[in-house]
């Protein structure tokens, strides 16, 4: 087989060696436009996960490797004149002129032919000549740009500014400083890899950089390979307490913006992307190095396994893109918590530290217990004190209680509103009984009933519950007084008008007259009259998910030309009006709460932030807190599914408003709920799907954290099973003389020490 490898950075040069050294009879050339001794960049890092991938493919490399690695196991962060200290994430760095020598030195060493100082032939052409073109040449892959209609790259310019340094301050640990100036935060991501260095990455959101007079710093054209000194200089003279006299040093430094590349494919015929010309992830969750290096080592397994090059490339891709988008999930995460920083800035630094740490959603409260358990247990103790109904004994943030007016709910837990649709003629029978009784028992703090209608045409089916008869009311009262009586839980009901979704619906918002409005209005607050007089506890107002008040909420589907349409304002004035009507006849003591689309998902609709003015405007006139959701407005809509992926707008909202908030969507573990709880994420966390799988999901919660306080009520029928039950196994003889050295949780980077 002809190899030819289009790019000598290490992701091409380790499928080189690779490649020759799985079948020494293959032709393998690799091609590099740079010298052999150019590098731009300074240190790259990996994870042990990595590390042991590469041990096991080539000993000779990593071998090679180890021998020159910094090694590290804490992650400091410098915020507020404090340090956080995290440990046992395990690290190790490398200087990046190192690494390419010695993967250049295996290559020669095995037989590879490298042709540096050498343009590469088109793709097209290598395809002609060669079995196999592996195209390594980088975020702007020339392969990728000549066949983009195969390809179909996505490109995805970010917001942030950002600019490769070093420092001969050698650093520690993995270090993430953030300095409040008066021109916005500074944020570095820097970590040692070496002996005498430091990588020094510097990133500002655009207002910070333009504040800080980057921009004019930036405006003037630098011929190649000359780095930007006047901002360096700036960067020093912002960050001089950080660098305590310490140098930064440049390598073609200038500012830049992140690309976050996608690929619809990777393959075109014989040619594969690699690396960076394939995807790239942001630097704040790893090396674009330790990505293309796994590419190499996942592509030249496939052509040894595969029976022919087609199935080979194919099983490449298949094999890696899940652990790609993966990874470029929480990468997209963690590079959107940084362009939105501001909004993190001002948390105490104990919790600063945790809500970086766990950024991504790939760290979480567990993840951390597991590695570093003192100092999962010292923010325990940090958020339970800080806890205006503090108990005697400590909790996990799951089971702090939380204050709503007058109501005390015993824990953070929320059964998310569902609608079950079991209800004949609006009134709901033992299905909701059932179904509202089941998660209280399951040891919820809040449970509660999902899209109840305030009249009968508000109904979206014939099955939905409804609260504007007296037999609704007093099917009701059966419900809650039961949830009362067997439970510690407070019960609530989420009024609605299904507006344009439902069958007998509104047709058209413009056909709605302003006496029609106003007798909708009247007919939520005589639901909410009729909610007391049920027994309710919380009163949740629907006003998402594209039903009546979400419509007038949403530019996409409020196209009204009177005071109820427009701008923002004129879309808020009905949902605010019934706002008002139901705050005015539901008792003072007893929480409001309203539900939001807090985005649409779609070009022109509602964004983050028009969802903090709403918001804002809701606490305004008496809601007490916010349940954030998104979506569901418009058909042609593209949501980012994924794992808590609507609790960045209940952040976003928390921060700018200090309206509490609901966190709800994709949210199934205990561990999620409680990373989110103590980053200052949200208040509260609404659970769905989890508890239709687990109606006892809280209890089993409690079980698997070793709590048994208050916040976690066995109602007395299973107080019995309250402990987690034996599981099979059988004990363990011990076979060996001396027990496996565990690594110390915390390891410093102090070479010659």
């Amino acid at each position: 087989m002809r190899i030819a490898v289009v790019g000598g950075g290490p992701g091409g040069l380790y499928f080189a060696a690779l490649a020759k050294q799985l079948d020494p009879q293959r032709e393998v050339t690799v091609w590099e436009r740079n010298a052999a001794d150019d590098t731009f960049g300074f240190g790259v890092v990996f994870s042990d996960e990595t590390l042991d991938g590469i041990a096991g493919a080539d000993p000779v490399i990593a071998a090679a490797m180890e021998a020159e690695f910094a090694r590290w196991s804490d992650i400091d962060i410098h915020y507020r004149g404090a340090v956080q200290t995290s440990g046992g994430h395990g690290f190790a760095a490398i200087e990046r002129t190192r690494l390419l020598g010695l993967l250049q030195r295996r290559c020669r060493d095995l037989g590879v032919d490298l042709r540096f100082s050498a343009l590469a032939p088109a793709a097209d052409a290598l395809a002609r000549d060669y079995d196999l073109v592996v195209a390594a040449d980088g975020v702007n892959s020339a392969t990728r740009a000549k066949h983009a209609d195969v390809f179909q790259p996505s490109l995805d310019e970010r917001e942030c500014r950002y600019m490769w340094l070093a420092t001969d301050r050698v650093l520690e640990a993995f270090t993430f400083t953030v300095r409040e100036t008066d021109f916005g935060p500074v944020q570095v991501h820097a970590y040692p890899f070496s002996a005498e260095r430091s990588t020094f990455i510097v990133e500002l959101t655009e207002r910070t950089w333009r504040a800080a007079g980057f921009a004019d710093l930036a405006a003037r054209d630098l011929p190649p390979g000359r780095s930007d000194e006047d901002s360096v200089a700036r960067c020093a003279e912002l960050l001089g307490d950080f660098l305590d006299g310490s140098s930064l040093l440049t390598n073609n430094s200038k500012w830049v913006r992140f690309t976050t590349v996608r690929n619809a494919t990777w393959r075109h015929g014989n040619i594969v992307l690699l690396g960076d010309a394939a995807h790239t992830a942001h630097f704040s969750i790893g090396s674009g190095t330790k990505l293309a290096m796994e590419d190499s080592l996942a592509l030249a397994a496939a052509l040894r396994t595969a029976p022919d090059l087609d199935t080979a490339l194919d099983r490449y891709e298949a094999e890696r893109r899940p652990v790609v988008e993966s990874t470029q999930r929480a990468a997209q995460a963690s590079l959107e918590w940084f362009e939105t920083i501001e909004h993190a800035v001002g948390q105490e630094p104990e919790q600063f530290a945790f809500n970086l740490l766990t950024r991504s959603r790939r760290v979480t409260y567990d993840n951390l217990r597991l590695r570093d358990p003192e100092y999962i247990a010292a923010l325990d103790r940090w958020f339970d004190a800080r806890q205006p109904l503090r108990r005697d004994e400590p909790a996990p943030p799951l089971f702090q209680p939380f204050a709503l007016r007058g109501l005390v709910l015993r824990n953070r837990a929320v059964a998310a509103p569902i609608a079950i649709d079991r209800a004949e003629n609006g009134v709901p029978g033992d299905a909701e009984l059932l179904h509202l009784v089941g998660k209280a028992l399951g040891g919820a703090g809040l449970v509660l009933a999902g899209m109840t209608a305030v009249s009968a045409d508000a109904r979206a089916t014939p099955a939905c519950a409804g609260l504007y008869t007296d037999e609704q009311t007093g099917a009701w009262r059966r419900i809650t007084d039961a949830v009362h009586e067997h439970s510690g839980a407070a019960v609530g009901v989420q009024l609605n008008h299904s507006g344009r979704k439902g069958g007998p619906g509104v047709a058209d918002l413009r056909a709605l007259a302003e006496a029609e409005l106003h007798a909708i209005a009247e007919r939520f607050a005589a639901a909410a009259v009729r909610a007391d007089d049920a027994g309710f506890d919380v009163l949740e107002i629907q006003a998402g998910h594209g039903y009546l008040l979400s419509t007038f909420l949403s530019p996409l589907t409020n196209q009204r030309t009177d005071r109820y349409g427009g701008g923002l304002d004129g879309r808020l004035r009905f949902p605010l009006a019934v706002v008002d009507a139901v705050r005015a006849v539901w008792p003072a003591q007893k929480p409001l709460l309203a539900r939001i689309s807090a985005v649409d998902w779609a070009p022109g609709g509602t964004t983050v932030d028009d969802a903090v003015r709403i918001a804002a405007a809701f606490a305004s006139h008496g809601v007490d807190a916010i349940d954030v959701s998104s979506g569901e407005v418009v058909p042609h809509e593209r949501p980012a599914y994924g794992r808590s992926y609507q609790t960045p707008f209940a952040d976003r909202i928390r921060a700018a408003t200090g309206v509490p908030t609901i966190a709800v969507g994709g949210i199934s573990t205990y561990d999620d709920a409680n990373s989110i709880l103590l980053a200052g994420r949200a208040d509260l966390i609404a659970i769905g799907r989890a508890h239709l799988y687990d109606p006892a999901w809280t209890l089993h919660a409690a079980a698997d954290l070793g709590y048994t306080g208050p916040g976690a009520h066995w109602p007395s029928m299973y107080a019995a099973g309250s402990a987690k039950p034996p599981v099979g196994g059988r004990a363990r003889p011990m076979l060996t003389l001396r027990s496996a050295e565990t690594e110390p949780v915390h390891q410093r980077w102090r070479p010659g020490r």
